[in-house]
């Protein structure tokens, strides 16, 4: 695991000990606010990048 992906997971563990979960209140996306739907956007981008590939090991070595 390199070091942007350890970055990464420590941003996501934050990212869900300090901003708030939608899904669990039940956010209906058409009526969200442009600052939750940022949050939103936010949380999938580190999602993305904490995200590891099974094939990270093969293309490095």
């Amino acid at each position: 695991m390199g070091l942007k992906t350890t970055f990464f997971r420590g941003l996501s563990k934050l990212n869900k000990v300090i901003l708030p979960n939608y899904t669990k209140k039940g956010l209906d996306l058409q009526k969200a606010s442009k600052f939750q739907l940022a949050i939103i956007g936010w949380k999938a981008w580190v999602t993305k990048h904490a995200s590891t590939n099974p094939n990270q090991k093969l293309l490095q070595n």
